[in-house]
């Protein structure tokens, strides 16, 4: 068992019963949620939490609900919502229960739920009591607190514990209050079926003894996330909850209060976190990791479901010792995703990886005539963005001639030489002048590749290839140069390469 404080979390080694290591996969239905706060737009660690509910849900042929939970109004942001519906729709995780489909145990957003039932409970059998503690007080406790030796991580004092039920009936008539929860004196061990089995517990000076008791109801009347998931949960009956390990210290108070009302808690699967390369925790706020904004860079949506699942699951490798693929379908996933292959540590997210994935399903979609005809139109719209008119004969011919893409957007940033004369800047090298000039002299009578071999002749190979590049492409390399005299056509190509001669003589 893991006995640690507050925010220090220590993985164990999986559960074995003697040599054999225990299945941590539900062997029936299970009822698991993705519950996000509509205060920002969907990303890659939420999408990661959403797919490894879903999985689970589709792997046991259970239930996958959404839920909103937008009690902190004060955070809300505009559309966010919608973006969450439309995020998941394009993604292809379809909810059973939710907000927009509906189900028998609404309602689906904690702001349209009465929870007063449940405050009024706790307070009668003293499992919860009113604070009417300001802030000024509750500021004055937590600066205390810090400076106590040994210090405490808990830091309120159980004032208002000292009202009884009629004196703290008649304050609630005329002064704002929360409601706390009565906290054990030691929160109960929990089973992590990641993790194995943990112990948390706050830190507490003995001679100065603060209490957690977290608040369950604000001062506005609104649930916190501790107590409406709670609820809402076992009234939904979730049976596995599948989320980040920035909760896992947050566990012991959501057990205590399923024990508060006698209840059982559902099986709990913290995951690790997402980290970049440099090992620095990605923020949700960076639009590197918003779902959409990544969309809008021309990321498909099997890309970034496979991108996304590995943070923390590796496919089993069929055959010991050899190497098993990691591009997988969703519907391959829905198969094959178990609990038994989460992966523990920080999940390094690597954008190459991203970039392979989406390069792979792009060159294998555009073989699909309907995905290709998708995909002209799509290069033609992204070129208009940038004012740039072509035809769609020669859209399709580029897709046809350029070889492995990895995103469509590269049409209209990186190769957009391929459709606008690009702008010179200065030669890449002393020689450019002189290449050029002789290289044009050579495609007189020469297709590309004999000319570049003429010229390479008097000049390092090396510097003709940069030449010639610079002229057709502004420098930017990829398409082959024989490739691009097709693609352009003799005149255009030929047209690039007087341009960069007069260069010299501005």
């Amino acid at each position: 068992m893991i006995i640690k404080r507050w925010h220090s979390i220590n993985l164990k080694k999986p559960i074995k019963l003697g040599l054999k290591e225990v299945s941590r996969q539900p062997t029936s239905p299970v009822r698991t949620r993705f519950a996000p706060s509509p205060t920002g737009f969907l990303h890659l660690g939420s999408l990661r939490t959403a797919l490894y509910n879903f999985l689970l849900a589709r792997a046991t042929k259970g239930d996958f609900i959404l839920r909103l939970e937008d009690t902190d109004q004060n955070r809300l942001v505009k559309g966010a919502e919608e973006n969450i519906y439309e995020t998941l729709k394009w993604l292809n995780v379809t909810v059973d229960e939710g907000p927009v489909e509906g189900g028998p145990f609404s309602p689906y957003k904690q702001s349209e739920r009465d929870y007063s039932n449940h405050v009024h409970q706790m307070i009668e059998t003293g499992s919860a009591y009113r604070c009417f503690c300001n802030r000024e007080r509750l500021e004055g406790l937590r600066e205390s607190a810090k400076l106590l030796k040994p210090p405490t991580n808990v830091t309120y004092d159980r004032h208002c514990l000292k009202y009884s039920k009629a004196e703290s009936d008649k304050l609630s008539m005329t002064k704002p209050y929360t409601i706390r929860f009565r906290s054990p004196d030691k929160y109960p061990p929990f089973e992590d079926l990641l993790h194995g089995s943990i112990n948390l517990q706050p830190q507490i000076n003995q001679e100065d003894v603060r209490y957690d008791d977290p608040i369950l109801v604000k001062s506005d009347g609104l649930p916190t996330y501790h107590f409406a998931n709670v609820i809402d949960d076992h009234y939904m009956n979730i049976t596995h909850v599948i989320r980040g390990e920035e909760w896992l210290p947050s566990t012991p108070k959501h057990i205590a209060l399923y024990n508060s009302f006698n209840w059982k808690p559902p099986k709990f699967v913290h995951i690790p976190l997402l980290t970049s390369i440099e090992d620095k925790k990605l923020s949700k706020r960076s639009g590197d990791i918003d779902i959409m904004s990544l969309k809008a860079k021309g990321y498909l949506p099997e890309a970034l479901i496979n991108f996304a699942v590995l943070f923390g699951w590796a496919p089993k490798r069929s055959v010991a010792g050899q190497k098993q693929s990691e591009v997988m379908s969703l519907s391959k996933l829905e198969e094959v995703f178990s609990l038994d292959d989460l992966t523990k540590g920080n999940a390094k997210v690597d954008f190459k990886k991203l970039d392979f994935l989406n390069k792979h399903y792009l060159n294998e979609f555009l073989k699909d005539k309907k995905f290709f005809n998708e995909s002209v139109d799509e290069v033609i719209r992204l070129l208009e963005t940038k004012g740039i008119s072509t035809t769609r004969s020669y859209v399709e011919k580029v897709l046809q001639t350029v070889g492995s893409l990895t995103t469509l957007n590269e049409l209209s940033e990186e190769q957009v030489y391929l459709f606008s004369k690009p702008v010179l800047a200065e030669f890449p090298h002393e020689n450019t002048l002189s290449i050029l000039i002789a290289f044009r002299e050579a495609l007189k009578c020469h297709d590309v590749t004999d000319a570049i071999n003429l010229t390479a002749s008097k000049y390092p190979k090396k510097q003709v290839f940069e030449a010639v590049r610079f002229a057709i492409s502004g420098g930017v390399s990829g398409v082959k140069l024989p490739v691009l005299a097709e693609l352009l056509g003799s005149e255009n190509f030929n047209s690039r390469i007087n341009d960069a001669i007069n260069l010299a003589h501005r």
